[in-house]
C-alpha cells in the first residue's frame, strides 16, 4: 500500500482546494446576483429621484431667475412671486420646535428604558412607545387641529385655527419613538463593565447614566437626533392639516409671533402646487426646485451626522 504525499517547500501556508458541484455553483451565482440587485434598488431609486428633481429644477431655472427663487421673500402663486425663503424659514421653524419637544422627551425615555426599567417593563414600554411610529401622520394633524390648538387657546395663547405651534408639537411627538428607540439601542450597546466601574467608584445610577452611559453612546444618540430631524423636515400631512397655507417670512425682530400664526413649509407648498388650478409652467416646475432644495438640506444633515458619529464613535471589545 502506497500513499502519495505532496509537500511544498519555501511556503508555510497550505491551501486546500474545495471543488463545488456545477449545479450548486450556478445557484450560488444566482443568489449573489439576486442579492446584489436587491442591494442596488435603494441606490437606483435615489439616483432616479435626483435625476428627476434636477432635470425639473433646471427647466424651472431656465425660465425663472435663480436669485429670485433662493433669495425672494414672498411666495405668492397667483402673482408668480416664487421666493423660497418664506417656505424655508417655515420648515426650519417647525424643525427647531419639534426638536425642542422630541429630543428631551426621547432621550429621557431612552435613558429610562436602558438604565432604569426592568426587563419586563422594557418589553412592554418599548413596543408601546414604538406604536406611535405606526400612527398615520394625518391622524396627528387632525389631533393637532381639533385638540391641541383649543388646548393652547384655553391657556390664553393667541393661536389661530391654523398655527405653527400646535403642528410643531405634534411633529415632535411623532418623532419621539425614533429618538428614543435609536438612542436606547446605542445606550444598550455600552458594555456593562463601564457601568460597574462607575458603581465601584461610588457613583449613583443617575451619575452613571448621565456621566458614563450617555457620553459613551453619544455617536448613536446624535445620529438618532439627526435622523429624527430629517424626518421632521420631510413631514407633510401634519403641517398640511394643522399649519395652514399662508407662507410667511420669519420675523427676526419678534420670532415668537410666528408661532401663533398660519405658515407653510416646503412640503405643504409642494402639495398645494400639485392641487393648484393655475399650476402650470414655472409655477408647476417650481415644485421640482423646492424638492431639490429639500433634498439637499436633508442630504447635508445626514452627511454631517455620519461625520460626527464617526468622529465620536467608541469601539469596545
Amino acid at each position: 500500500m502506497s500513499t502519495d504525499v505532496t509537500t511544498g517547500t519555501g511556503n508555510t501556508d497550505t491551501a486546500t482546494a474545495i471543488t463545488t458541484p456545477p449545479d450548486e455553483a450556478s445557484r450560488e451565482r444566482i443568489y449573489r446576483y439576486l442579492l446584489f440587485a436587491c442591494a442596488s434598488v435603494s441606490i437606483l431609486v435615489t439616483i432616479g429621484i435626483v435625476v428627476v428633481l434636477t432635470s425639473g429644477a433646471l427647466e424651472f431655472f431656465a425660465g425663472y431667475d435663480p436669485a429670485a427663487f433662493f433669495f425672494g421673500t414672498e411666495w405668492i402663486i397667483d402673482q408668480e412671486k416664487l421666493g423660497v425663503l418664506p417656505l424655508l424659514t417655515g420648515t426650519l421653524l417647525v424643525t427647531v420646535l419639534s426638536a425642542m419637544v422630541a429630543i428631551p422627551i426621547g432621550l429621557a425615555a431612552a435613558t429610562y428604558l436602558s438604565e432604569y426599567a426592568s426587563s419586563r417593563m422594557r418589553s412592554v414600554l418599548k413596543p408601546a412607545l414604538e406604536i406611535l411610529a405606526g400612527i398615520p401622520t394625518v391622524v396627528y394633524g387632525y389631533f393637532a387641529l381639533v385638540y391641541v390648538t383649543p388646548f393652547l387657546a384655553a391657556f390664553g395663547l393667541p393661536v389661530g385655527t391654523f398655527n405653527v405651534l400646535s403642528a410643531s408639537i405634534m411633529v415632535g411627538i411623532m418623532i419621539v419613538p425614533m429618538v428614543s428607540s435609536l438612542s436606547e439601542d446605542a445606550m444598550s450597546a455600552v458594555p456593562d463593565s463601564l457601568r460597574q466601574a462607575g458603581y465601584g467608584l461610588g457613583a449613583t445610577k443617575y451619575e452613571v447614566s448621565t456621566g458614563i452611559v450617555i457620553p459613551a453612546a453619544v455617536s448613536g444618540i446624535f445620529s438618532s437626533f439627526i435622523l429624527a430631524l430629517s424626518r421632521a423636515i420631510g413631514e407633510t400631512m401634519i403641517v398640511a392639516v394643522a399649519m395652514g397655507q399662508s407662507p410667511q417670512l420669519l420675523d427676526l425682530a419678534d420670532p415668537l409671533a410666528n408661532l401663533f400664526e398660519s405658515n407653510q413649509p416646503m412640503t405643504a407648498a409642494m402639495i398645494h402646487l400639485v392641487n393648484a388650478e393655475n399650476a402650470a409652467g414655472p409655477i408647476y416646475r417650481s415644485m421640482f426646485a423646492i424638492g431639490l432644495t429639500l433634498f439637499v438640506i436633508t442630504f447635508a444633515m445626514n452627511l454631517v451626522s455620519n461625520r460626527i458619529a464617526a468622529h465620536y464613535r467608541e469601539e469596545y471589545e
